[in-house]
């Protein structure tokens, strides 16, 4: 027996009690963990628009779902710790606690998957935001065709809250047609030398939206001509630090979501901590329980443990027991030809057999 511990039935009663308290304490750090898995999957839908795939929802999409099972799992837990002190009641969870024990340990991973995951997809986070971004800010100018109309409210907001400019920088905006054509004035001379200035026929100025205005700066706001040093007084592109926001969009809403992913790692950990002390205490508390009952002395002294054998031979049993249950589930084609065989041979001999006589 692997771990050996030697329980009286005082001993037995404290651990049960312990891992009621503890089987509830797991149970709302399953409700935070829900709870932190729709916050995520919130903000994320908040920002679908500028999003280009959604591979990162599987974050807050398995937070929600082990948070779940969490609640559900050790309020099982709680109830087995219950009946455990009823030695008529507890024979009853001898199979259902083998589940039991294998969805734990399937939450397990998944929670250390999760703490992988928040890492791992950093890379994929980056390229979705790149890539909606740019079509953001491409249909920002769109605000009379269907379903781009509140991509310019979307940009703007976003920019404001997140006191960002463009996708990578405010340069960002000199490459695409921001204004609406309804906006220009197409007699005007300016606006008809800038749109034949360009191959594809865009009216490119530039200058910014009002959003990349950072009203923290000391200067009124200077959003056009930007690159053009007589336009503006005291003013030198190239040196002067310009009363834009400075930062990306792009950056500032990775720094965001990896900042939450990051935060729930610790209480991720936590939980798992906590889940595999339910599992170990539970684990005693049933082989205790099982062997004071099975020496008929319920209020006796008892051994509890973690396996039975030890981990090779374990292992191993659980591999017999797998591959019998394979077995048990296929059918033998040797067998099913050799019915068959036996099948028809027994309708010939009776077809061969004489007809007896009237």
């Amino acid at each position: 027996m692997l771990l050996k511990i030697k329980f009286s039935q005082q001993r037995r009663v404290h651990l049960a009690q312990g891992l009621w308290l503890l089987s509830w304490m797991a149970v709302m750090w399953g409700v935070i963990i829900f709870c932190l898995g729709v916050y995520l999957k919130t903000e994320l839908l908040r920002r679908a628009e500028v999003m280009d795939n959604t591979e990162i929802h599987v974050v807050p999409n398995i937070l929600m779902m082990v948070g779940l099972a969490s609640i559900g799992t050790n309020w099982v837990a709680s109830r087995a710790c219950q009946d455990s002190l009823d030695a008529t009641r507890f024979p009853r969870w001898k199979v259902f606690l083998l589940a039991w024990f294998a969805v734990a340990a399937v939450l397990c991973c998944l929670l250390i998957a999760v703490v992988v995951l928040s890492y791992a997809l950093q890379g994929s986070l980056e390229e979705s935001l790149k890539v909606g971004l740019r079509n953001g800010i491409r249909f920002y100018k769109d605000t009379d065709v269907p379903g781009r109309c509140f991509q310019k409210e979307t940009i703007d907001r976003l920019q404001m809250e997140f006191r960002c400019c463009g996708n990578s920088n405010f340069k960002d905006w000199f490459e695409v047609q921001w204004v609406n054509n309804r906006y220009l004035d197409f007699t005007s001379k300016d606006v008809k030398d800038r749109i034949r200035s360009n191959v594809d026929g865009r009216y490119l100025l530039d200058g910014v939206p009002f959003s990349c205005c950072n009203p923290a700066s000391p200067r009124p706001c200077l959003q056009l001509q930007l690159t053009d040093n007589s336009a503006h007084y005291n003013y030198e592109y190239q040196s002067e630090e310009l009363n834009l926001y400075s930062r990306g969009c792009r950056q500032a809403l990775t720094d965001y979501f990896m900042e939450l992913m990051n935060s729930t790692g610790p209480g991720v950990l936590s939980v798992v901590l906590i889940q595999l002390s339910v599992c170990l205490s539970l684990r005693y508390l049933q082989t205790a329980v099982e062997g004071a009952m099975a020496l008929e002395d319920p209020e006796g002294d008892s051994e509890g443990y973690l396996l039975e054998k030890g981990v090779k031979e374990t292992i191993e049993d659980l591999k017999a027991n797998a591959l019998k249950m394979l077995k048990f589930g296929q059918v033998d084609p040797n067998a099913a030809e050799g019915s068959s065989e036996a099948a028809d041979a027994e309708k010939a001999e009776k077809t061969a057999s004489p007809t007896p006589a009237s």
